[in-house]
């Protein structure tokens, strides 16, 4: 096998004090993390990443504003994705990618899938 997916992880905040500072609870704000333009919502259960491009028309996710039902909602037309899954709750299919984020001792960290390759 020549390519090989893994997760490539940054490091976004030093601690959870600065993440709470950045984005306060049932907000969302955006980083740029590998090339690519994060939405970062934090909700009652704790802080998600979604691909900032809405699937359905391209719409910027972090102008939308997130629910209690732990969606993001886009602010063009209204679609709810769930921030877990990335799925739209409209049942219209589209889905939004999510990344993985860890909190660790020394940071606070965002999972992006990489491709390698890899001749051995």
């Amino acid at each position: 096998m020549f390519f090989k997916k893994q997760i490539h992880w940054y490091k976004i905040f030093n601690n959870i004090e600065a993440a709470n500072a950045f984005v306060k609870i049932g907000s969302v704000n955006t980083l740029n993390v590998g090339n690519k333009k994060i939405c970062i919502a934090h909700t009652s259960k704790g802080f998600f990443a979604i691909n900032d491009k809405c699937p359905h028309n391209g719409a910027s996710l972090s102008n939308g504003y997130c629910t209690k039902e732990n969606t993001i909602v886009c602010p063009v037309h209204r679609y709810h994705f769930d921030l877990i899954t990335g799925r739209a709750k409209s049942g219209g299919g589209d889905c939004a990618q999510t990344y993985p984020i860890e909190i660790r001792t020394d940071g606070i960290y965002l999972g992006l899938n990489e491709t390698i390759w890899k001749l051995f």
